[in-house]
């Protein structure tokens, strides 16, 4: 590594990133050197308001009918916020930021379908932070890759493989977010890479729990750990064929989301809401293994990322159902695991500016690699 750090054209971009769970938005500042990532110079954390976390999550599950003027509205809002997370960020890093070359904004994905409708929607006007921030933005990354056909998601292989892939040991990278997705790298291969969303990680039990204890997220998983499996609950939650669906695949809270349980389990509301939890936080484990066993079984070492790393219930769970695979997290390969997903998006975004491809066909599907995003300077 010292090689990165010799005398050389030396960048630094922001990446910013909300998940499915929506709990926040994900900032970093990363340095690059010759279009490589180096490390992570700083991070922050930026909130949405209640109100407005709850109107973006009802949107994504498509529960209420919007407005187009309501839609253009939460565009502003969600621009606001990252801009504000980005300027919050760039004040914490000082006189670090001064050579910042763009931000890679992945926006607040609100509707994800890639086979019926063949689109992605991400809310946060770019050109909107771009003038708050007085700084180029790259954004609007997945349409490119669906309309060549692909899934437009998951972005993030591309990245994992970059940052840990391992060509003596079959790796797999786990991304807990609200959804729960896999990259997995036989070697060190980009041609051999492949990955696919799991099913739920986080989304269907951060629901649960704000609707019973009004708690945004089960922290450490303890809620879950006090209740017991309910076996007919979980044979229902596993019927979904979405499971068992041949990968290139991906998915949303457009259909993990209460209503999907409650559809599934028409006794959900006589069921013990601490067992509920525990069945899902089963799910979640379950489902990632099964994948995870059935389309890499050689895989040695599981390295986990996302919010979901901090559920240490969950995490146990996915070391017992995985004997045979080191799980860790991505801070034991030098990455905190909150910073993953926002340095994937500054990652990007260097590619972008410097014409690189940023997907890889082998995960979502496309006819080919192309560069991902718009740019739009301030």
């Amino acid at each position: 590594m010292t090689d990165l750090f010799a005398a050389g054209p030396v960048e630094q971009y922001i990446g910013l990133m909300s998940g499915t769970s929506q709990d926040g938005i994900d900032a970093v500042l990363a340095e690059f050197k010759e279009g490589r990532f180096v490390r992570v110079l700083a991070s922050h954390s930026g909130h949405y308001t209640a109100d407005l976390r709850s109107e973006l999550v009802d949107l994504s599950r498509e529960a209420t009918p919007v407005s187009l003027a309501r839609y253009a509205q939460l565009d502003r809002a969600v621009a606001d916020a990252f801009a504000d997370t980005a300027l919050a960020l760039i004040e914490r890093a000082g006189d670090r930021a001064d050579s910042i070359r763009a931000i890679g904004s992945h926006g607040q994905t609100v509707f994800h379908d890639a086979v019926t409708i063949g689109n992605s929607l991400q809310l946060g006007d770019p050109s909107r932070i771009a003038v708050r921030t007085g700084l180029t933005v790259v954004a609007d990354f997945r349409r490119a890759d669906v309309a060549l056909g692909g899934q437009g998601a998951p972005l993030l292989p591309v990245f994992h493989h970059a940052q840990f892939a391992d060509a003596a040991e079959p790796r797999a990278v786990l991304n807990l977010g609200g959804i729960a997705n896999l990259t997995l790298m036989p070697d060190a291969d980009a041609g051999k890479v492949r990955g696919f969303d799991c099913g739920p990680a986080n989304c269907l039990m951060d629901e649960w729990i704000e609707r019973h204890l009004q708690q945004t997220c089960d922290r450490d998983g303890a809620w879950a750990a006090s209740g017991e499996i309910d076996d007919d609950l979980l044979r229902a939650c596993l019927a979904e064929p979405y499971f068992e669906r041949d990968i290139p695949k991906s998915t949303g809270r457009g259909l993990f989301n209460l209503g999907w349980l409650e559809a599934r389990d028409v006794q959900l509301a006589q069921r013990d809401p601490a067992n509920v939890q525990r069945t899902l936080c089963e799910l979640t484990a379950s489902t990632v293994a099964s994948a995870l066993l059935r389309h890499a079984p050689r895989t040695r070492r599981l390295i986990a990322c996302g919010g979901g790393t901090r559920n240490a219930f969950l995490m146990a769970l996915l070391r017992a159902l995985l004997p045979d695979v080191v799980v860790e997290d991505s801070a034991a390969r030098g990455l905190d695991p909150q910073a993953v997903e926002a340095s994937a998006f500054a990652w990007l975004a260097c590619r972008r500016l410097r014409g690189e491809s940023g997907n890889l066909p082998s995960v979502t599907g496309a006819r080919r690699a192309t560069s991902l995003g718009g740019i739009y300077a301030p």
